[in-house]
């Protein structure tokens, strides 16, 4: 469909989006990098909930970090429960990227996740990228106190997860509570939101109740001053 045959105010908020998401990436260009994770030295800034459940694996590729078994771990509140952590950096704005590759066979609720503004295990928001979009699936979530919630505004009917890696990204803005999230086409984002609950905190990567491999993890962000609720 070109341009011109899509209605006025489509190409309106076409138009803005556009905007907001160049200027969101201008932003984020100018963020200092914080880590660059490829795991061939081994996982030891990562904070697995259950430590059994990951592993350094070798691969044509290099070393990846996989989840390879269900945790035990029991949140207090319905979220994810296969999540490791990076230790002790926590941030405001961020862009974090990372390329993920799902291990599980094919079915609806295919996914993997991404955590961010993570406070303690009641309180964080997280990205999860699942093959068929519902209420509880492909969306941006919060956990606040209570079982995760949708906050999500804008997605898409579902992410194509197969067995080959993807990259991903994500874009927080906390002065504005913006976030934008990518996935392989990195030009227009695929979920958005804006809440401004947690300002900063630390990120994860994971799957809420899937398996998968993670690799080229590079964070770029401002460095939180609080670090307590």
């Amino acid at each position: 469909m070109s341009v011109r045959s899509v209605p006025a105010w489509i190409a309106c908020a076409m138009a803005i989006a556009g905007v907001v998401s160049a200027r969101h990436a201008a932003r984020a260009a100018d963020l200092p990098l914080v880590v660059r994770e490829d795991f061939e030295n081994g996982a030891d800034r990562w904070q697995p909930f259950d430590r059994a459940s990951w592993k350094i694996t070798d691969t044509p590729r290099g070393k990846i970090y996989s989840l390879v078994a269900d945790s035990n771990y029991k949140p207090p509140y319905r979220s994810p429960v296969n999540i490791a952590l990076l230790k002790d950096i926590r941030v405001t704005s961020f862009v974090l990227e990372a390329d993920l590759q799902s291990t599980v066979k094919d079915y609806d609720h295919r996914s993997m996740v991404l955590v961010f503004g993570y406070q303690d295990p009641a309180h964080f928001y997280y990205v999860h990228f699942g093959k068929k979009t519902d209420n509880h699936a492909n969306q941006i979530f919060i956990v606040n106190g209570a079982a995760r919630e949708k906050i999500s505004t804008e997605t898409t009917p579902g992410t194509r997860w197969d067995d080959a890696w993807h990259q991903v990204k994500i874009v927080r803005d906390a002065s504005d509570g913006s976030i934008e999230v990518f996935f392989d086409e990195m030009r227009r984002p695929v979920m958005e939101a804006i809440d401004d609950t947690f300002a900063w905190g630390q990120i994860g990567i994971g799957a809420f109740d899937d398996l998968g491999n993670f690799d080229n993890i590079v964070l770029r962000g401002e460095a939180a001053k609080a670090q307590t609720r």
